[in-house]
């Protein structure tokens, strides 16, 4: 019994945390309680040293003293301070205007202004919440299918995910130990292929189904000409200001991510002046949203942190590593293995949770596997957006849910208009597998991706000597056992 014990110990972790994750425990305290449990445990079994627990002080530390992390309160504070800054007002009513002449105009509308709402805030919920309340009486008011018009809300906000200057692009990045800039640039071309399919989407309803997307009627399209122009540009200038001092910044050198929230919180509260929404309470709720947002992070990754250091010592690493790069297909079978993992996940957990949790243990694995870490973290975070959109647990569709009219729009359709969205996310998880071009083009480093030729380390027949994937931290820093 105590052989099978130490033979299994780290597929009882596992298990373990899936089950406290599952019956509703705070993801946070359940890591720490299964990483602490399991580690006196192996002490016991002598599978670790006592002293190898001391790693756990280093480990904690680099959680609070990183200091990329600085980038999510920053990035939170400005999303919120947008969300009620009259940007997206602005933005709305002058793309909806300028599309409004055609089938699904106001579709368009919204999936472009989720994309400028999601480079410039980085957050879902501040995407969603806004556009929700903007746009969706109005696509009610003007015969939009009631089904259509949710999902297309709701999707839009995810694109926020994807998007530089996503949180969930900064998470990865610390996770895989790469440097956010590349990863923003790596999801430059994959969040602009999502944002054309959204469009491609609603163009063939617009043949297929005219009534569910009509266009506005003249008496509606009341700004033509230069008011439009203006109207369009009132909007748009700031925007392209403040999308130039967070991203152009990281793109050109200039600023770390941390650096750049900080200029785009400054931006953000310059704006919300500009149009006289900056008041003590804004700022306090901004306060509010970016500590609670902050707070659950950083418990998630010290929790994250105690998981993992006892995981890694008692060679779940190890266990992992064997079991995922055995499996059938090579690569291709360790991706799709993944992605469906990470979907079923998603029904579970949050991004964050997904993040700490799983990355940390795959990105050895796909490194060992030849695999580019930038391109499988564009490719996860890809994925990760179907946690927003997952019907009944996404969040996206809770957003929506809390402000849109009960009486008019029932839970059901929320759920069932997201499922078109749900399959376009999938398509593009697809379309990065097979074509990394989509990620790797413009970046610096010379990144092969080939699937059909490739070689897996130490098979039968290679020319590697095996696979030897290195260890989340230095373990051979820490006392033997």
């Amino acid at each position: 019994m105590i052989d099978l014990l130490i033979h299994y110990i780290a597929p009882l972790m596992f298990l373990g945390l899936i089950f406290f994750m599952v019956i509703g425990y705070p993801a946070a305290f359940s890591l720490a309680a299964v990483g602490l449990f399991f580690g006196f445990i192996a002490i016991e079994l002598g599978l670790i040293a006592p002293d190898f627990m001391g790693n756990l002080t280093y480990q904690l530390f680099s959680v609070v003293s990183n200091e990329l992390l600085l980038a999510i309160p920053f990035f939170t504070f400005m999303g919120v301070i947008l969300e009620r800054s009259g940007l997206a007002e602005d933005l709305l009513e002058g793309f909806g205007q300028l599309f409004g002449g055609m089938r699904g105009g106001l579709s368009y509308a919204v999936i472009l202004v989720g994309a400028v709402l999601g480079a410039i805030t980085g957050t879902v919920a501040a995407s969603v919440i806004a556009m929700g309340l903007i746009s969706l009486p109005i696509m009610m008011r003007y015969g939009y299918n009631v089904r259509h018009a949710t999902g297309v809300i709701a999707a839009s906000g995810t694109i926020t995910q994807l998007i530089p200057p996503s949180l969930v692009l900064i998470v990865l990045a610390d996770q895989l130990q790469r440097s956010p800039g590349d990863m923003y640039i790596g999801a430059t071309g994959a969040s602009i292929v999502q944002v054309l399919l959204f469009m491609g989407w609603v163009f063939i309803l617009s043949i297929i189904k005219p009534d569910y997307v009509p266009a506005l009627p003249p008496e509606a399209r009341t700004l033509r000409g230069w008011p439009l122009i203006a109207k369009c540009a009132r909007g748009m200038i700031p925007s392209l200001a403040l999308i130039f001092i967070v991203l152009g910044t990281i793109f050109m050198g200039l600023a770390t991510p941390t650096e750049a929230g900080a200029m785009g919180v400054v931006g953000a509260m310059l704006l919300a002046w500009f149009n006289g929404r900056l008041k003590w309470k804004l700022i306090y709720q901004g306060m509010d949203s970016t500590m609670r947002l902050t707070a659950m992070v950083v418990w998630i990754l010290l929790g994250a942190r105690v998981f993992s250091l006892v995981f890694q010592g008692v060679g779940g690493g190890h266990w992992l590593e064997e079991m995922l790069t055995g499996l059938p297909g090579g690569v291709v079978g360790f991706l799709i293995f993944v992605n469906i993992f990470i979907f079923i996940l998603a029904f579970f957990l949050d991004f964050f949770e997904i993040a700490f949790i799983v990355i940390p243990l795959l990105a050895p694995v796909a490194e060992a596997l030849g695999i580019n870490l930038i391109w499988f973290g564009v490719m996860i975070c890809a994925n990760m957006q179907t946690s927003f959109m997952h019907p009944p647990f996404g969040f996206a569709l809770f957003y929506l849910r809390g402000i849109a009219p009960r009486a008019t729009v029932l839970t059901k359709d929320i759920y069932l208009g997201a499922i078109p969205w749900l399959c376009l996310q999938l398509i593009l998880v697809g379309l990065l597998i097979a074509f990394p071009e989509m990620v790797t083009y413009f970046l610096d480093t010379d990144v092969v991706q080939n699937l059909d030729n490739f070689e897996v380390p130490g098979a039968p027949g290679s020319s590697g000597d095996g696979l030897s994937a290195p260890p989340a931290f230095d373990l051979n820093a820490a006392p033997k056992f």
